[in-house]
């Protein structure tokens, strides 16, 4: 190109932008990905009236995928969220939202939400509204549950806190959640497993273990089984799990299962009248006809769904075996026991906690079950 030639290019340079901007060709619209993005963006920025009452914050949806169909969209996300006040940090499951054009424009709107193929659904997912109860050191959130219920509720966590305090000194937040589903199914659905794992059981906890502070330990009700219960006995389970949440940071892999939970039932039935033949009547059966167990329960025995019995009978042992380290030993070396083998394996756990052995530990313990339950 002569230099007479680039001249004219660039004089007409100008004319030629402004000619295709009044022709109308304005610049790309965003792809459609960014602007599912941001419609996902603007459902967080004002969650669903169903969720007034809940303390929610930082309430986020990390989108990873998206897939267009017509007129519709469909974007996979990660949700997150705090219990503001509760929630050391941020929890949430696995999402799907459906958006679709917004008034047949270019943009987009969520239309309806629901939990990801596999992942565990969230409490509001259920077709009634939450309800939102406070104690002085529990928030109880409910479903399909009387106001009555749910202050009763609160009234049992807000006992179990400083139980569960008593038995574990260590730091933890000292305070709980309680979800209450409107049925069991509901409650399976929660916890992403079949209903007839907890049929029978009056509450569980989640939360990963691990070493380090947990996210959103939630203590999950059976609204079920936990109607079956007396009142001592739904003081003890909502104890026991809430000793699980306080002892949640030196819970890790190398935790055995008759410690964690033996532990549990410890600080449960601390500040309990009965006695060992009435809190362990499994055990003590199996005991007085010549069964006794040859080894502290192994993890499987706790596995939701087996031989009811069995499960039972491993609790139980599980629980004299923890009382015995606190009767022989003294509480603080149970407590200290608990904090070392989240760390180390178990023999060396029990020389330093207690100066003795797993055969040893073992044999005092078959002796206390011969006496105390024979």
């Amino acid at each position: 190109m002569n230099a007479a030639r680039r001249a004219l290019v660039r004089l007409l340079a100008p004319a030629l932008c402004l000619l295709v901007a009044v022709a109308g060709c304005a610049a790309p619209a965003p792809p459609v990905d960014a602007q599912v993005r941001r419609a996902v963006a603007d459902w967080a920025a004002a969650p669903p009236a169903r969720l007034a009452g809940i303390p929610l914050e930082g309430w986020t949806y990390e989108v990873t995928s998206v897939r267009r169909e017509g007129a519709r969209a469909h974007a996979h996300a990660e949700l997150r969220y705090r219990l503001a006040g509760y929630d050391s940090a941020p929890t949430g499951s696995a999402r799907e939202l459906l958006l679709a054009r917004n008034g047949g424009g270019p943009t987009w709107r969520v239309i309806a939400e629901w939990s990801a193929q596999g992942a565990p659904s969230q409490l509001w997912d259920q077709p009634e509204p939450v309800a939102v109860v406070r104690g002085a050191h529990s928030l109880v959130l409910g479903v399909g549950q009387s106001r009555q219920t749910l202050s009763e509720i609160a009234a049992e966590a807000d006992r179990a806190v400083p139980a569960a305090g008593a038995a574990w000194p260590g730091p933890w937040a000292r305070r709980v959640v309680v979800l209450v589903p409107a049925t069991l199914n509901a409650m399976a659905e929660l916890l992403g497993r079949p209903a007839d794992t907890y049929r029978g059981l009056g509450a569980v906890t989640t939360g990963a273990t691990g070493g380090g502070p947990a996210p959103a330990d939630r203590v999950v009700v059976n609204p079920e089984g936990y109607a079956e219960l007396s009142q001592a006995g739904r003081q003890i389970v909502l104890t026991h799990e809430t000793t699980h949440v306080a002892t949640r940071t030196a819970t890790t892999a190398r935790t055995p299962q008759w410690l964690s939970e033996g532990f549990a039932d410890w600080a449960a039935y601390r500040q309990s009248p009965l006695g060992p033949t009435e809190a362990a009547p499994t055990l003590a059966r199996a005991v007085r006809l010549g069964d006794l167990p040859a080894a502290l329960p192994a993890d499987a025995a706790f596995a939701f769904g087996g031989d009811r019995d069995a499960t039972a009978r491993a609790y139980e042992g599980a629980w004299l075996a923890c009382r015995l380290v606190a009767a022989r030993w003294g509480d603080a070396a149970l407590v200290r026991l608990y904090e070392l083998v989240g760390r180390e394996p178990l023999p060396a756990a029990l020389d330093q906690a207690l100066g003795t052995d797993l055969p040893t530990l073992t044999g005092a313990w078959q002796q206390a079950l011969r006496e105390e339950l024979g």
